[in-house]
């Protein structure tokens, strides 16, 4: 770590506040003492900019991003730099998590201008909003092949004054640049099982068979191309089919991951991403979206294979985001920051003497050979991040113990050591709460409820979704973000889209019809406000939403299901549900257009190719009717989720039946059967008799699985 990362964060330089200072975004209020004239994005600041005539330096971060606090306070806290960006620009700085919309965008410019992109972002721009320079990370002296932040202020300064019409001649060019970019040329390609075979087949070639995961350092999880992987896995292939590989794909990364120093191996959780092919080295933020996604594919893991350590990592995840971000409410803040005292990691690894004293002599060493820790360290100065040092199974062959009593002796150890690094000071919360990254946590805790059959989980969710209808759809729309009590900003299409999903989600494991019935709705507002009639798919802005240089689309999976895939999945569930064909006609249209990009590059599409899974396979719709206040349903219910069938639909109707439900297709003419809760199976098209009793239940569900496995 060098000194320039060892800041202190908690000093504030005795300034008045700027304009950030009645902002809701911790990020923005981190920035809201510097001597910096900043703003938010607002009307106010772009008219003082055409006033003036003075090109806008916009910069853009978020609040657990740690080069971003690198760069404040070398920059944005120094007097002289300030000056400069005061007297030539007007200074907006943007919470990248609340204006997702406006981070595309020129993100996209910065990309075009420096061949990468990344966080923070520092872009320039003209009073019209055309961008004519860009960068990311710029130090505050001439230092490894890059200007210095105050040099690169004067240039630009120099060309606004010297050379205006080739900037805006640039900045033309750059804005109908980014326009172009989001075209995509519509495919004549079928939409069939070929388009998935030849995805999965460009997975396989960039699959890290020794570490998991794929392509090169930097590594993310990829959780849609591990979903992908799950689907299409099959725990009966045969050696060396391409089933098979998918199983690998999906186990080796599993478990390289769970055993890396990306996972938590204290609190649980997953860091954002590995700055190494092995997974050990995180960088250390902890992001609500990864966590809920990682959640589902360790569930789903578990479902498909029965592995118990991929539970208990799900779990441990749960557990740690009720613990360390859960809301009284019931929602959930958006990360943890990478840095803690201002450096880097410094809450999460341990000294070799450490872990000596807190364990003595005897239980110390046998821990520190468990988790790799060193008196050199695996980390920096000596330092380590705590991580498996070989598989459990090998662990315990090595202790001449079984599994279950290495993770007995493991987890006495590690309550201590958390014991201890609790008394440490945490790293910052970022507190605002996000709709689309809330959703994703409602569906991570219902599949929680479902699986884990932990009754705390469901209450968890449904509150949770509660609040957003109570307190973020406001006037029929979703808004983005709450802080300081108060919902602000338009939703995007992926705050739609996935609040919708935990809805469908939560329909399937209770009762009450307002989670079914507000997912229509609110999947109808989705095709009101975002649905290119021209194109057919979706903008990832609505049609009433401030007007920007360029109306984006989001369609690439990347560290979350993009919005547009995540869009065609609902309508694919809800036109099962409901029987309404032009949701079908919709979401088919969707991956038509983009069937060529599915085959080519999978990894961008891998929640796109899941959607489409479930389009070509052979459904299953299965209806539980019941009185919701007797208790025997819910072992029905938790039979029926007992078994991975990714293509299954389930919900939940009470017997005593609401008016809102009669005209949904899937809930007609079901009833309940001498008062003993009902359950009703379809498979490719095809109803069976309604089923009471649970070992008829059980089997028809097992015969099922089977069913899919040898298909």
């Amino acid at each position: 770590m060098t000194e320039h990362q060892k800041h202190d964060r908690g000093k504030k330089i005795n300034h008045i506040p700027n304009h950030l200072i009645d902002e809701t975004s911790p990020y923005l209020l981190q920035h809201a003492y510097n001597p910096v004239n900043w703003y938010p994005w607002s009307n106010e600041a772009l008219q003082l900019s055409r006033e003036k005539d003075k090109p806008i330096l916009l910069s853009i971060g978020y609040a657990a991003c740690h080069w971003c606090h690198v760069m404040e306070h070398e920059s944005f806290e120094d007097e002289e730099t300030a000056h400069l960006m005061n007297e030539f620009f007007i200074n907006i700085k943007i919470d990248r998590e609340e204006r997702p919309d406006i981070d595309d965008i020129y993100m996209k410019a910065v990309q075009m201008l420096t061949g990468h992109g990344g966080w923070p972002m520092t872009v320039f721009l003209t009073p019209n909003l055309k961008p004519f320079y860009a960068g990311t990370y710029f130090p505050p002296d001439d230092r490894h092949g890059l200007p210095s932040f105050k040099r690169i202020l004067v240039g630009v300064e120099k060309a606004w004054q010297e050379q205006r019409d080739e900037v805006e001649e640039s900045s033309s060019s750059i804005a109908e640049h980014i326009n172009l970019m989001d075209q995509v040329n519509k495919s004549e390609s079928n939409i069939d099982e070929d388009i998935i075979k030849q995805g999965i087949d460009r997975l396989i070639a960039v699959f890290d068979y020794t570490w998991g995961g794929f392509g090169n350092p930097p590594k993310f999880p990829h959780s849609s191309a591990l979903s992908l992987a799950t689907r299409k896995a099959k725990t009966n292939a045969i050696k060396a089919s391409r089933e098979d590989e998918c199983l690998n794909m999906l186990t080796t990364t599993l478990d390289k991951m769970a055993y890396g120093g990306i996972h938590d191996q204290l609190g649980g959780g997953f860091a954002r991403y590995a700055t190494d092919r092995q997974w050990l080295i995180p960088h250390f933020e902890k992001m609500l979206y990864d966590n809920a996604l990682l959640c589902r594919n360790y569930l789903e893991g578990y479902l498909l294979t029965k592995e118990i350590y991929w539970r208990n990592v799900a779990e441990n995840i749960l557990e740690f985001v009720i613990r360390e971000l859960k809301t009284k409410d019931n929602c959930f803040y958006s990360s943890l920051d990478a840095d803690s005292e201002g450096v880097e990691g410094k809450f999460y690894v341990w000294t070799y003497n450490e872990i000596i004293s807190l364990l003595g002599k005897e239980d110390g060493p046998w821990f520190a050979s468990i988790f790799d820790v060193t008196e050199k360290g695996n980390f920096e100065h000596g330092y380590n991040i705590l991580h498996l040092s070989q598989s459990e199974e090998a662990l315990a062959k090595a202790n001449s113990i079984s599994k279950d009593e290495l993770w007995k002796r493991i987890d006495l150890l590690k309550e201590k050591l958390f014991a201890a690094r609790e008394n440490r000071i945490r790293p910052q919360t970022d507190d605002k709460i996000l709709t689309n990254w809330n959703s994703l946590m409602i569906s991570a805790f219902v599949a929680g409820y479902k699986i884990l059959q932990n009754q705390k989980y469901l209450d968890i969710a449904k509150s949770g979704a509660k609040f957003i209808l109570e307190n973020m759809f406001v006037d029929n729309r979703l808004l983005h973000t709450w802080g300081k009590g108060k919902a602000k900003l338009n939703g995007y299409l992926d705050d739609y889209t996935y609040f919708v999903q935990a809805l469908l989600d939560l329909s399937s494991v209770d009762f009450e019809t307002n989670w079914l019935t507000k997912a229509i709705n609110i999947n109808d507002l989705v095709i009101n406000k975002f649905f290119d009639k021209d194109i057919q798919d979706f903008y990832y802005t609505s049609n009433d939403h401030e007007k920007l240089i360029s109306r984006t689309k989001n369609y690439y999976d990347g560290s979350v299901p993009s919005a547009t895939s995540t869009a065609a999945f609902n309508l694919l569930r809800l036109a099962r549900i409901t029987g309404n064909k032009d949701y079908q006609e919709k979401a088919e249209n969707i991956l038509r257009h983009y069937a060529d990009y599915l085959a080519r590059v999978p990894d961008q599409f891998a929640n796109m190719l899941c959607a489409l899974d479930f389009n070509l396979g052979k459904p299953i719709d299965i209806v539980l009717v019941a009185d919701k206040k007797s208790k025997n349903w819910q072992e029905i219910l938790f039979a029926i989720h007992k078994y991975y069938l990714p293509n299954s639909q389930v919900i939940l109707k009470d017997a005593n039946e609401s008016s809102e439900t009669k005209s949904i297709q899937i809930l007609q003419d079901k009833t309940i059967i001498e008062d003993k809760p009902t359950v009703y199976i379809c498979h490719n098209f095809s109803c069976q008799k309604p089923l009471t009793d649970i070992e008829s239940i059980k089997s028809e569900l097992s015969s099922l699985r089977e069913d899919i496995s040898k298909t």
